[in-house]
């Protein structure tokens, strides 16, 4: 999330989760490249292999071949990093890469013996809901948690954790260098024209907010951002919820809407909210409307929504 499973939105929204980095290909050729790819992985990698998890350490006697993420976001870098071919099935709300294995899964009411069903030798989630990781250990099933990113190197960290699990190591490795590397030059683009200007990133329209605490709050402080949801009264663990007068009172000069998708927001809808037409970004035309699924998961994605950041704040 980006978004954190403890988003207040996702609460307050029956669970939705904004949840808009590798466009994969299809078709026997393709396939037959993957399972390909699956091997010399294997090869490569020596097994057992230990990793760690929110939920401990976890030992895989062989490279996984039926994976089932039960996140967003890991599914986003498995098959970033190579493992798509391994992965068998994924969560309802899993919606890219187009071509992953959608299920009616669901990670917000998992049920073990539905997951259990398709034979899973690694199973990867961000929360543990209703207990799911002990009743996935009584069926005897790996289980790999890992929970929503505070930091950049909280994500990089992941995939790096992902690629040893799935012996794709050094796929890892390249997309962390990749996305370090565009999010480093999105943050030189800019220089030092950013520094003390005010973002506002909106939720939702009801005005929740993110602070420079969570993970895409980390994005904006690269950028020398100030974060007028840090100002807030009651911070709510980093997403608290504001209000129109405080956030026109605020004057951002720059405003990120991550409620494109779930809500229909735009600068236009913006525009037309009372005195938001007074509000720098508006006036200035400073007003990114993300795709909710971007700025919101921690995942490779993450670069293009630091570019997009770098344009919004150079055009």
């Amino acid at each position: 999330m980006l978004l954190s499973p403890r988003h207040p939105r996702r609460l307050l929204a029956a669970l939705l989760v904004p949840i808009p980095l590798v466009l994969a290909g299809c078709g026997g050729s393709s396939a037959d490249a993957g399972s390909s790819a699956t091997t010399s992985a294997s090869e490569e990698a020596t097994w057992p292999v230990t990793v760690t998890g929110d939920n401990g350490e976890l030992t895989l006697d062989a490279q996984p071949e039926k994976i089932v993420s039960l996140s967003a976001t890991a599914t986003e870098m498995l098959f970033a990093i190579g493992a798509g071919p391994q992965v068998e099935a994924v969560d309802s709300t899993s919606n890219y890469p187009t071509d992953a294995p959608v299920t009616d899964l669901s990670a917000f009411t998992p049920n073990a013996e539905a997951i259990a069903g398709y034979e899973p030798d690694l199973v990867v989630l961000s929360d543990d809901m209703n207990g799911i990781v002990d009743a996935l250990g009584a069926l005897e099933v790996p289980t790999l948690q890992l929970g929503a990113a505070a930091a950049l190197e909280d994500s990089y960290a992941q995939l790096a954790t992902l690629g040893d699990a799935t012996g794709h190591a050094d796929d890892a490795a390249k997309v962390v260098t990749g996305m370090q590397d565009r999010i480093q030059a999105a943050v030189e683009s800019v220089g030092d024209s950013a520094k003390g200007m005010r973002v506002y990133h909106e939720l939702d329209p009801t005005f929740y907010s993110v602070g420079s605490s969570t993970f895409v709050g980390s994005v904006y402080e690269l950028f020398g951002l100030e974060n007028i949801a840090d100002n807030a009264a009651d911070a709510a663990g980093g997403y608290p919820q504001l209000s129109a007068e405080y956030v026109v009172s605020e004057a951002p000069d720059l405003i990120v809407l991550a409620d494109t998708v779930c809500c229909e927001q735009s600068a236009e809808t913006l525009a037309s909210r009372p005195a938001f037409d007074t509000v720098p970004a508006v006036k200035e035309g400073r007003v990114l409307e993300a795709s909710d699924d971007v700025a919101s998961r921690w995942g490779p994605r993450i670069a293009d929504f630091a570019e997009s950041v770098a344009k919004a704040l150079t055009s």
